[in-house]
């Protein structure tokens, strides 16, 4: 690999949108940076709808992930402007959560209570204004919430930012420690840091109970404008969501299952998604269905990303599940900080990657204090 520096401040482990933000946000603090992927960016970044949602994310018992998210949300401005907010494809129109039929406007409503409970900006809207709002729902629909706080991005056009701009070395790894890195091909890269932000793979190599969770996702391609707000709706019980493209191109997904390291694309799948997304939204019925894909979301027992230096001396930088996209320039700032021996500007105790250790008292594994790299 004559391409690596010898001696790099930092080596990531992972070159999906969250490894190539953290990379992003270090070498503009200067530091010399190089990211490990075999295949940067094909991953559960390139299936993502890249739903910056918060608020419709929200669920009960949660409210530390909410306060990650929002302060996910508030992030997300800058970070467009340090990529392009048009080449990245960023709007500011908010969403719009629909149920169907009345069991689903339960569902709604309970979530509702939630949003009050915690102060949220939203908007419960009739039947009526809903259609108001997007004139493509199905009349039938009985109600929904309007956030005007939940926006979207193109996540593959981040990514072909972020991969401009980030040096990426195409290997995988097999090994990690606190500062070195041994990769697929036998060789060894020795750093000052390593940090895994590696998705459903990180589990494999750092010993954390993060399992993959297989999402279908469809791509339609209609008349610019077709469909006006990003819609999250509540289908007959399950869950599907439409996002527009400045292009015309519709988002549509996205499924939740549980089948291992599966990428499969299947015809039961499909078939969900294409049915609870036009019964939400007929009139999308006509327009063409140009992609079929399926991604691994990387998720950890209790939902919430793992974020934080383990006892191992590696950052950590993983398990956002349903939020990786919302929540990578968050999560750079915060692996800039730790990187650099600084403190995060968020509390991140919650997301320790310790806090599935069995002995979370056991300093048996507890390196020495990290240098940090000097910016």
């Amino acid at each position: 690999m004559a391409d690596v520096p010898s001696y790099p401040d930092v080596i990531i482990v992972g070159g999906g949108i969250i490894g190539l933000s953290a990379a992003w946000r270090l070498l503009q603090d200067g530091a010399e940076v190089v990211v490990l992927d075999p295949a940067p960016g094909t991953g559960a970044s390139h299936a993502a709808a890249g739903m910056l949602a918060p608020i419709h994310e929200a669920y009960w018992g949660e409210s530390h992930i909410l306060e990650l998210n929002l302060a996910a949300s508030q992030a997300w401005p800058a970070f467009a402007d340090s990529l392009g907010a048009d080449a990245v494809d960023y709007r500011r129109d908010g969403m719009l959560m629909a149920a169907y039929d009345a069991d689903d406007k339960a569902l709604l409503d309970n979530l509702g209570d939630l949003h009050e409970q915690e102060g949220l900006p939203v908007e419960r809207l009739r039947s009526r204004e809903c259609r108001a709002r997007e004139p493509l729902l199905a009349p039938g629909v009985r109600g929904g919430v309007y956030s005007p706080l939940d926006h979207q991005v193109n996540p593959r056009r981040v990514v072909a930012e972020l991969l401009n701009r980030v040096p990426t070395i195409p290997v995988s790894a097999t090994e990690v420690s606190r500062n070195q890195v041994v990769a697929s091909d036998g060789h060894t890269v020795t750093g000052q840091q390593v940090v895994v932000a590696a998705g459903a793979w990180s589990g494999r190599l750092l010993g954390v109970p993060i399992r993959p969770i297989k999402g279908q996702i469809l791509r339609l391609s209609g008349p610019e404008g077709l469909l006006q707000l990003p819609v999250r709706g509540v289908v007959r019980g399950s869950s599907v969501y439409a996002v527009p493209r400045s292009d015309g191109e519709i988002v549509v997904g996205a499924t939740q299952e549980e089948q291992g390291f599966d990428t499969r694309v299947t015809a039961g799948g499909v078939y969900e998604l294409l049915r609870d997304v036009l019964t939400l939204l007929p009139g999308l019925s006509e327009i063409d269905l140009v992609e079929t894909w399926a991604g691994l979301r990387p998720g950890a027992p209790d939902n919430a990303p793992i974020i934080g230096t383990g006892r191992d001396g590696i950052v950590y930088a993983t398990g956002h599940y349903r939020n990786g996209i919302l929540t990578a320039p968050i999560t750079a700032i915060a692996i800039a900080a730790l990187v650099q021996g600084h403190e995060p500007p968020m509390d991140l105790s919650r997301f320790s990657p310790d806090r599935f250790r069995d002995d979370p008292t056991d300093d048996a594994l507890r390196p020495e204090h990290l240098s940090g790299v000097t910016a």
